[in-house]
């Protein structure tokens, strides 16, 4: 019986590919080739290829996603996404595999798309009733006096990039005079800007899945950082420690996958998605930082120790995100 035909993405078009081809080792290395026939794809700004193993590389055709090797034409049944940043985190990939008919295993268009810009995220979950914390959208044309944005919002405040990940571009600042130099880091980034006040509590990141019509909340992660916050240097060079899972009162870690839950939900999210929240333990809430679409899947990353620590291995979790990727193919054919 012929296995179903996998094309694994990685690359990417941001300065986040380069923690797309880290995760791309741990998810090759967890891809279950008894069951399925994985094909890399490298998707980059120059071209779309399919690398050969003595080296080389096959074009794709983006008429229909499909290479042409020397066996013939394959024709991909279903697509994993491991693109951090754009185009496989902020809907441009889904978009386009939707018209061409493939499925995926990830949010779907309209849902990376709004959760890869954070504002639009905490706007659309403050409505559902989230506790978010409050914020100023900036865009490079449209520029706000550093005035204003004080008189506004209370330091200290978080200024980030608005559309990226991997905390690139961002910055904690506590003083006025340094808000000048951390909006140019972040535009530097990007032409949108998020400035949010800073919530005091504890960090807990929890990453979320659907698996046979079930949420399935993992156990989830306490973040204590060296740094001010958790940046780049945090998450990538070691300066934070990671305790799965959290440690905390079981009425904390019920409102957590509660909120957790609720937010997959409210998003229509799909496949495996890791959520950032502030507990405050004053008001007893948690509070949503970002959704990641395409969370990190290195070794150390995050989602891999949250299951590992369930008890599941990385080869049957990544089973089932194309399981379900598949089942999309299969419920369109009896459409």
């Amino acid at each position: 019986m012929r296995k179903p035909q996998i094309a694994f993405v990685t690359g990417g078009y941001s300065s986040e590919a380069v923690i797309s081809y880290k995760s791309a080792t741990t998810i090759e290395n967890n891809l279950d080739k008894d069951l399925f026939d994985v094909y890399r794809i490298d998707i980059t700004p120059e071209e779309w290829f399919h690398p050969l193993k003595g080296g080389g590389k096959v074009k794709v055709n983006r008429e229909d996603f499909s290479i042409l090797l020397g066996s013939g034409k394959i024709e991909f049944d279903a697509v994993f996404i491991g693109i951090h940043g754009t185009p496989g985190e902020d809907g441009r990939l889904q978009g386009y595999f939707d018209l061409v008919g493939l499925p995926y295993a990830s949010c779907d268009a309209a849902t990376s798309a709004i959760t890869f810009n954070k504002r639009y995220t905490v706007a659309v979950a403050a409505f559902s009733g989230i506790h978010v914390a409050k914020s100023l959208h900036l865009f490079r044309n449209e520029p706000i006096p550093v005035s204003e944005i004080i008189s506004n919002l209370r330091l200290p405040v978080f200024v980030k990039p608005n559309n990226g990940g991997s905390s690139i571009g961002m910055s904690k600042v506590h003083h006025e005079s340094e808000l000048e130099q951390a909006l140019e880091k972040a535009f530097r980034e990007d032409d949108q800007v998020l400035v949010e006040e800073f919530i005091s509590g504890r960090e807990f990141t929890i990453g979320v899945y659907k698996s046979e019509g079930k949420v399935i909340t993992l156990p989830f992660t306490e973040i204590i950082t060296e740094n001010d916050f958790f940046d780049f240097s945090a998450k990538y060079e070691g300066k934070s420690s990671e305790v799965t899972p959290a440690e905390c009162p079981e009425p904390m870690a019920k409102k957590v996958r509660d909120t957790a839950e609720k937010v997959y939900r409210i998003f229509n999210c799909r496949g495996i998605v890791r959520m950032d929240f502030i507990f405050n333990e004053k008001a007893g809430e948690a509070f949503l930082l970002e959704i990641n679409t395409i969370p990190g899947q290195t070794e150390a990353s995050i989602v891999p120790q949250q299951v590992r620590t369930l008890g599941i291995s990385l080869k049957d979790f990544y089973t089932s995100q194309i399981n379900e990727a598949l089942a999309q193919k299969k419920e369109k054919v009896l459409v």
